[in-house]
């Protein structure tokens, strides 16, 4: 019977993409070169129209790689160290550019040869079957791939090696005359992208209801259903951001302690598969807000633009970032808003954007404490260093503060009489957010916050009885 540890004189070959590492290196280098050069993309359209081999030099030799970081399949190298080590010829054989290629061997150090796409020639399919015909002279050899332009290279192999196959793949596994190995993830590709999505940040996504709840509309069945249906596309959109937002900090993820593990980083889901999920959330997000006011779907829109600067740009600027982020969940309470139909309130707006402040440097805090002494603008992709955790801390706790301040300058207003019967009954809501506040400061300086920090406040069973006790005193302040 054959076996993987074939005759020395029987050389493996080696496909390097979705075989060797969990991604297609390609699509890597297309988010990498965004990520690193935003203004130079353009380019790639050009590049493309010259041909696949074009494009994937271009790319190579414009971006900063580290071989070190990519999601090898551990099965797989453990094999192929071992076969090294017993004396058989290992060569890399892939469709990727040489550049990249050749720091994989590097990288691993167990390949005899390489050979991949030159600039002129992609070597993939019939041309690397060629290829290697040409190098073993007719003589017999095995291949370890995993896609359908490996299926020529199967049938022509004395052994073949399916490692996570594609449908194609799979097909001809299961149809397979002579006994092959298949090598198989058993974790779903569904589950890592519903994961990559992030369901439990659609929570963020409640404060579209807080003007309806302000306004005492709650009990208006039409505005409720337009809070739930604009709850409902800024969900697909985040997750959309999310998907794109991984994609193009995929260098970086892979840097970090925790996030290395997410679904795009650790090569769980295929890149192709993201983007399609990506897109096809974003046009389902617009598709259905314009079911809804047209302030609405502009709001989106703005959304959307700020999210985007932010994931190629704003994301890397000091300070600029946390405004960022502040400005995104007060744009949320400008969304229910314009779902209803309703004015938005300038305190509520005040109050968002100094609350939102302080816990967006909450979580830039915690990031950066996660780093530890070593951490700098490279290795975070943050426009910070550990000598600014003070200045963070100290910033978070007055613009935390200064909410409370626009909170209590709010209850002693002219427009909550308006809206309240006995507006004093609203008082107990200062020290409830200051509890709030404090609280997450004291757990993200003692290393204890690991969530995001308004996740946390909706996860967190003491801040939702702060919460809970918020909305009752409302309550009593309207009707008692």
């Amino acid at each position: 019977m054959d076996t993987l540890s074939a005759k020395a004189d029987r050389p493996l070959y080696v496909d390097l993409d979705g075989t060797l590492v969990r991604s297609d290196l390609l699509w890597e280098s297309l988010f990498l070169f965004a990520r690193q050069k935003p203004l130079e993309v353009w380019r790639v359209f050009g590049w493309a129209l010259a041909g696949k081999a074009r494009l994937k030099a271009e790319l190579a030799g414009r971006i900063e790689v580290d071989p070190a970081t990519w999601p090898y399949r551990e099965d797989v190298v453990e094999t192929l160290r071992t076969e090294r080590e017993a004396g058989r010829r290992i060569v890399l054989a892939t469709a990727a550019d040489e550049r990249l290629a050749k720091g994989v061997a590097d990288h691993l150090g167990f390949f005899d040869e390489v050979i991949a796409s030159d600039g002129e020639t992609n070597l993939s399919a019939e041309r690397k079957l060629e290829r290697i015909r040409a190098d073993r002279a007719g003589a017999p050899f095995d291949y370890m791939g995993n896609s359908r332009d490996d299926l020529c290279l199967f049938e022509a192999a004395e052994h073949a090696t399916v490692v996570q196959p594609d449908r194609h793949a799979a097909r001809w596994h299961r149809g397979a005359t002579r006994e092959c190995r298949l090598i198989r993830d058993e974790k779903p590709v569904s589950r890592s992208l519903l994961k990559a999505m992030r369901p439990h940040q659609w929570m963020k996504n409640v404060l579209i209801f807080v003007p309806i709840v302000l306004n005492h509309e709650y009990l208006d069945i039409p505005m409720v259903l337009a809070g739930l249906l604009a709850f409902v596309c800024f969900s697909m959109a985040a997750s959309s951001v999310y998907l794109f937002n991984d994609l193009l900090d995929l260098a970086a993820d892979r840097r970090h302690s925790t996030k290395r593990h997410r679904p795009f980083a650790s090569g769980q889901v295929p890149i192709p598969i993201g983007v399609g999920a990506a897109v096809g959330l974003l046009v389902g997000a617009f598709g259905l807000s314009l079911l809804l006011p047209a302030g609405f779907t502009i709001v989106l829109a703005a959304y959307l633009g700020l999210t985007t600067a932010y994931s190629l740009a704003l994301k890397r600027m000091l300070l600029i970032d946390v405004l960022t982020l502040a400005s995104l969940y007060t744009l949320r309470i400008l969304a229910g808003a314009a779902s209803a139909d309703t004015v938005e309130s300038f305190w509520l707006l005040a109050f968002s954007l100094f609350f939102f402040f302080s816990l967006a440097l909450v979580k830039r805090y915690v990031e950066l404490a996660e780093f530890g002494e070593g951490a700098s603008r490279q290795t975070t992709g943050r426009g910070y260093v550990p000598a600014d955790l003070d200045t963070l801390a100290q910033a978070g706790m007055a613009s935390g503060f200064s909410s409370v301040l626009v909170l209590a300058l709010y209850i002693d207003s002219a427009e909550i009489r308006q809206l309240q019967a006995h507006p004093y009954l609203i008082w107990p809501l200062c020290p409830l957010v200051l509890y709030i506040i404090v609280r997450i400061w004291v757990l993200a300086k003692r290393n204890e916050m690991h969530d995001d920090p308004v996740v946390f406040i909706l996860r967190d069973w003491r801040s939702q009885i702060m919460v809970g006790s918020g909305a009752l005193l409302f309550l009593a302040a309207a009707y008692a």
